[in-house]
């Protein structure tokens, strides 16, 4: 019989023929996040799945599948999923690390340009009806001139560089691993301490993955010494900002203005998350901008994602390691290819 693999989130009809080659595929064709449950019933036979950024897998979850061998996660941040587990139960953990990149640094520069030079306002305000023409209205902030800082300056942070590079824009960075001098000169930035960054930035990027040591790295202590009037944009991972934090800085004019496309109600693998976004931030429509998690939201580039997931798959299931694992499971060895 075909391994079984499953689908956790809709795709392209090309991947679901992709897989279907060799394997039988239960795929999710909603739009939506199947409840915990329902997947887990779909997976218990299941000898491979396909995952998403909603999706958490803990150990509890691949107690119940006992035939699964790998998990290909069409993702590049993994923090929802036990990758420990995995390792420890013999599974291929994938991810898709590059194809991610671009997009979101084109979102994280949308979000700049529209949050500063207030977009949406002006959008609202001509659907109104009381646009008449010219009036000296909704004046906002310009990026040529200004200092932008990025916390991060891994794959996200080069390819954001990049592209702020033609504005004009003095960009500081901080990272725990130092870029060496050439690349700092090719991409234009300068090194600062985290505690500089924030002093000194008129925008301020986080673009770092969650962990212990980045959870609420975005907290008031930071939020307070911020330059007066500055803006936060975050497409990282919304723990890594504290919101309510954010709130009662924009309350008090520290921030101008914040823009995210990634919130705390997200990161499924924190128990104590919240469960919706601060109310404040949602009735506050002249110093937010918020998109729902469309970094990646580019129709080829999601295709793409998908298909080299499932690339992961059958390389895991043939028997061999997968192109995109990040773990190196001991009892892998041990398993027979499923077809």
């Amino acid at each position: 019989m075909k391994p079984i693999v499953v689908i956790t989130h809709w795709v392209h009809p090309e991947v679901i023929e992709l897989l279907a080659e060799s394997c039988r595929v239960v795929a999710n064709q909603s739009r939506e996040t199947l409840a915990q449950e329902e997947l887990l019933d779909r997976s218990r036979d299941a000898a491979g799945m396909m995952t998403f950024m909603p999706d958490s897998i803990d150990e509890e979850f691949l107690a119940a599948c006992p035939q699964l061998k790998v998990i290909g996660a069409a993702v590049k941040g993994y923090d929802n999923f036990d990758v420990a587990a995995c390792t420890k139960r013999g599974l291929w953990f994938t991810i898709v690390p590059d194809l991610l990149t671009i997009p979101t640094a084109e979102l994280a520069l949308g979000l700049l340009i529209g949050l500063t030079r207030r977009v949406l306002e002006g959008d609202e305000w001509i659907r109104s009806g009381r646009f008449n023409g010219w009036r000296p209205h909704l004046y906002g902030a310009g990026l040529s001139g200004r200092t932008c800082g990025i916390i991060g300056m891994g794959a996200v942070g080069q390819a954001l560089a990049e592209r702020l590079s033609g504005f004009q824009l003095r960009i500081l960075y901080h990272d725990v691993i130092p870029l060496s001098t050439e690349e700092e000169q090719s991409l234009g930035v300068t090194a600062a301490s985290l505690e500089q960054l924030p002093a000194e930035s008129d925008y301020l990027f986080p673009l770092v993955p969650l962990t212990d040591q980045t959870l609420h790295l975005i907290d008031a202590d930071v939020l307070n010494r911020m330059k007066q009037g500055s803006y936060l944009i975050n497409v990282c991972r919304g723990s890594v900002v504290d919101e309510q934090a954010v709130v009662h800085a924009l309350n008090k004019g520290r921030l101008a203005g914040y823009a995210a496309d990634v919130f705390g109600l997200e990161d499924w693998a924190l128990a104590n998350r919240p469960r919706t976004i601060p109310s404040e931030l949602l009735q506050n429509r002249h110093q937010t901008l918020f998109t729902p998690h469309l970094g990646s939201a580019v129709d080829e580039t999601r295709r793409q994602i998908a298909m080299e997931a499932a690339y992961n798959i059958l390389q895991a299931l043939r028997g061999e390691r997968p192109r995109g694992a990040i773990n190196s499971p001991v009892r892998s060895k041990c398993l027979p290819p499923a077809f």
